[in-house]
C-alpha cells in the first residue's frame, strides 16, 4: 500500500511540475525579449519512470509499480517564429520580430490534460489513503 502511495505522491509532483511549465509557456507565448536575449524559449518537462522492487515475488513482477519523476526541464532550441512587424521595438533591420515557438492551442490542450492527470492522482491518493486507514482498522479488530 505504501508503494502505491509513494508512486501517487511522485506522480502528483511530476504533474504539478508539468502544469507549471505549460502555464509558463502559455504566459510567455508573446515574450520577444528575455534577460538572456532573444525571445522566450519553450520549456519541456522530461519525465522518467523508475520501477519499484516488488515484494510479492514473480506473480506481481508483471504488474510492477513505476514511480514517475521529473528528470529535467529543458529549453526548446528550435528556431523562433518570425513575424513581419516593422514598427515593433524588437524588430530586426528587415522588420521581422522573433516570437517564441509556442503553439498556444496545443499547449492549452496539454495543460488541460496535465491538470486532469493531477486531479486523477489526487483522487487516487485519497482513495489509497482511505484504504490504508480502513485496513488498519480491520487489523486492529482482530
Amino acid at each position: 500500500m505504501f508503494n502505491a502511495i509513494e508512486v501517487l505522491a511522485s506522480g502528483l509532483s511530476a504533474a504539478r511540475m508539468r502544469v507549471n511549465t505549460l502555464a509558463s509557456n502559455v504566459a510567455n507565448a508573446e515574450t520577444t525579449r528575455t534577460p538572456e536575449g532573444g525571445p522566450y524559449k519553450r520549456r519541456d518537462v522530461v519525465q522518467v519512470a523508475t520501477t519499484l522492487n516488488s515484494q510479492f515475488g514473480n506473480v506481481m513482477d508483471r504488474m510492477a509499480l513505476a514511480r514517475p519523476s521529473v528528470q529535467a526541464v529543458v529549453a526548446d532550441n528550435s528556431d523562433p517564429k518570425l513575424v513581419f512587424k516593422p514598427g515593433h521595438p524588437d524588430a530586426d533591420d528587415k522588420g521581422y520580430v522573433a516570437y517564441p515557438n509556442i503553439n498556444v492551442v496545443s499547449t492549452m490542450t496539454d495543460l488541460m490534460s496535465a491538470s486532469r492527470l493531477y486531479q486523477a492522482n489526487v483522487s487516487a491518493l485519497q482513495t489509497a489513503r482511505k484504504m490504508a486507514q480502513d485496513a488498519t482498522r480491520i487489523s486492529i479488530r482482530f
